[in-house]
């Protein structure tokens, strides 16, 4: 577990600790990254913490204040969902520790990937990111011709 200190009082990194959805939901609650997440959904949420075989969790005391959520097979690729810091504590080094961590768990040549929140685009170039322009989605099979 690595140790970063904060203004407030020191951040705790864990990987791989259980949160609960709640937890999960607070933290997205206090985020622009929860308008664009099911925080309504709690099977979906439940679902999302279950099926993710990567979590980084940032602390502060008791507090969930930072995730990064991820699904990887650990050899490739590595899909981070979520990227998520309590607005307070933004601008700390809090997300870069996490996406570090993230990085750390998975051997050198595995890509790490995600799809940046609008409000997120100038950040990920800063922190080290090279931007790929052929990222496609589909979320609905009547869309799929």
């Amino acid at each position: 577990m690595n140790d970063n200190s904060s203004t407030d009082q020191s951040i705790k990194y864990k990987v791989n600790e259980s949160i609960t959805a709640m937890q999960f939901i607070e933290l997205l609650s206090k985020t622009t990254l929860g308008a664009r997440r099911p925080l309504d959904q709690l099977d979906t949420v439940e679902a999302m913490l279950t099926n993710a075989n990567l979590l980084i969790t940032a602390w502060q005391g008791a507090n969930l204040v930072g995730v990064a959520r991820s699904v990887t097979d650990f050899a490739f690729c590595c899909y981070l969902s979520d990227l998520a810091v309590d607005e307070s504590l933004q601008s700390s080094g809090i997300g870069k520790t996490l996406v570090r961590m993230t990085k750390e768990a998975l051997p050198d040549n595995c890509s790490l990937i995600l799809l940046s929140a609008p409000q997120a685009v100038e950040y990920y170039p800063k922190i080290g990111f090279t931007k790929h322009n052929s990222a496609w989605i589909l979320t609905n099979i009547e869309e799929l011709k």
